[in-house]
């Protein structure tokens, strides 16, 4: 029997009526969402504190400080200025930027030295600004808080909604409801954040010069992906929502290029000035990498990986990876070094072991190792013991053949173990960025051979002066060098 009614239009508007309605402070249209200006607000506090708990923040109040009166002046020409805006400049390698609900707003120093003017930073921090100002999180929020009240009383009043396919169908029409967003609100975003350049003084044009730099990143990691046999990273939204020619952004800034004051500002030498002496690459407390050594000073350690291998210093642990990636060494800090070395590997959960387990003495440290299989992969394991930690070595392979192939590089990483010495220490310091003047006739060739960013020196050094790939310093040309 028919009902006689349409049932699914009454449910979905059953739904938007459970939900508040507000005027959208950039357009002016209702919009259905959730939450209130204050919900919205608590929210972003909430997470921040998370944030920051996942990522440290940035160890430079000058820094800081410089970032967030670049953001608040944008802020201020915003749409919503009347709620407080905190900008936060995160210490991660990651070259990203992302706001949470109600004026929380963050950017990566992995980003900022890729960036080259101050209205460059403006362009990042307005775009994000953007989505605040917009309320981009909250619309998401809210869509997904209407479908989850739809699929409660679709179950309710639909036969089989409770149901493995009922739920299922119920999740595809959300998430092509949620992700129906990502394109138009990175647009508006971009819109916004060129509108506020705009009104701040800035060049709008910053925007599309911000995305001409982290396309060429995009294209580099590609190639850096390649070598290491990895997949390239993907970026947040503004980085991998538009082609390079995208003529809609061009439009977007056009518009805003319309209200640019006539002096309209880029600052790239103030911007210069306060990002000199910014950490490139990982930081104290993560350990640096130099020319396959791992040294780490907090730790009080250095280790040798064998030569061609792809390293990766990873929040909870040192990776390195075979050219051929069937092959893997990776370094972890265990727990507290309790008992003997013997006795910790004998109580680890991680591995099935046999008696098997050796002790021995690697560069006078005590330690302990044994070699078992996991998951039917020939692993060995190696616990060493340094200033009252528990260090692993664990070096595996995809076949025993594998394993053999590779037994002496793992060996020789396992034995190169040892205290950081004073003259390592110094090498174990990050790496920074320096601001010299070119001179003339200097090429990026000359200043990689000096550089200790490796055998993708001239790229990087490209890159961060936004010159990839094939671009040179002019003579006077401040230029961003690593040291």
């Amino acid at each position: 029997m028919k009902p006689p009614f349409d049932l699914k239009l009454s449910i979905i508007g059953l739904a938007l009526w459970l939900t508040a309605c507000a005027t959208n402070p950039v357009t002016g249209s209702p919009n259905f969402v959730t939450m209130t200006e204050s919900q919205e607000i608590g929210l972003g506090r909430q997470y921040d504190a998370e944030v920051r708990k996942q990522y440290h923040v940035y160890d430079s109040p000058e820094l800081q400080e410089y970032v967030n009166q670049v953001g608040q002046k944008l802020a201020h020409n915003s749409h919503r200025p009347n709620i407080s805006y905190h900008f936060t400049v995160l210490d991660s390698t990651e070259v990203n930027a992302f706001a949470l609900p109600g004026g929380y707003i963050y950017i990566t120093r992995g980003l900022i030295t890729y960036l080259n003017s101050e209205a460059e930073l403006g362009a990042v921090l307005g775009h994000e600004t953007g989505h605040v100002t917009a309320r981009h999180s909250v619309q998401q929020i809210s869509a997904a808080t209407a479908t989850n009240i739809v699929v409660q009383i679709t179950s309710v009043f639909v036969p089989g909604m409770n149901t493995a396919a009922g739920s299922s169908l119920t999740n595809l029409l959300g998430n092509a409801l949620l992700s129906g967003y990502g394109r138009e609100h990175e647009l508006q975003a971009d819109h916004l954040g060129a509108e506020y350049l705009a009104r701040t003084g800035y060049d709008p044009q910053a925007m599309v010069q911000v995305l001409i730099v982290l396309k060429n990143q995009e294209l580099f990691d590609a190639e850096i992906a390649k070598q290491e046999g990895r997949e390239p990273r993907a970026y947040h939204g503004l980085f991998a929502t538009h082609p390079d020619n995208d003529t809609r952004l061009k439009q977007v800034v056009g518009e805003a290029q319309s209200i640019a004051r006539p002096n309209s500002v880029e600052n790239r030498e103030a911007f210069l000035q306060h990002i000199k002496g910014i950490t490139f690459g990982e930081s104290a407390d993560q350990g640096t990498i130099r020319k396959g050594k791992f040294y780490h000073s907090e730790l009080g350690l250095t280790l040798q990986f064998p030569e061609g291998w792809h390293i990766h210093n990873l929040a909870d642990r040192v990776q390195a990876q075979s050219p051929t990636n069937d092959a893997g060494i990776e370094l972890r800090v265990a727990n507290k070094a309790t008992g003997s070395p013997e006795d910790y590997l004998r109580k680890m959960k991680w591995f099935s072991f046999g008696e098997n387990i050796e002790s021995l003495s690697i560069n006078g440290l005590p330690a302990a190792t044994t070699e078992t299989t996991s998951q039917g992969k020939p692993v060995k394991i190696t616990v060493i013991y340094l200033n009252n930690k528990a260090f692993l070595i664990v070096g595996s392979a995809a076949s025993r053949a594998v394993f053999d192939r590779y037994h002496d590089n793992i060996n020789a990483t396992t034995t190169s173990f040892h205290p950081i010495t004073d003259a390592e220490r110094k090498l174990a310091k990050p790496l920074m960025i320096r601001i010299i003047t070119a001179k003339q006739g200097v090429t990026y060739a000359e200043l990689a051979r000096s550089s200790p960013l490796g055998k993708n020196a001239e790229s990087y050094l490209r890159l961060i002066n936004a010159q990839y790939p094939s671009g040179e310093p002019a003579q006077g040309q401040e230029l961003k060098i690593v040291e």
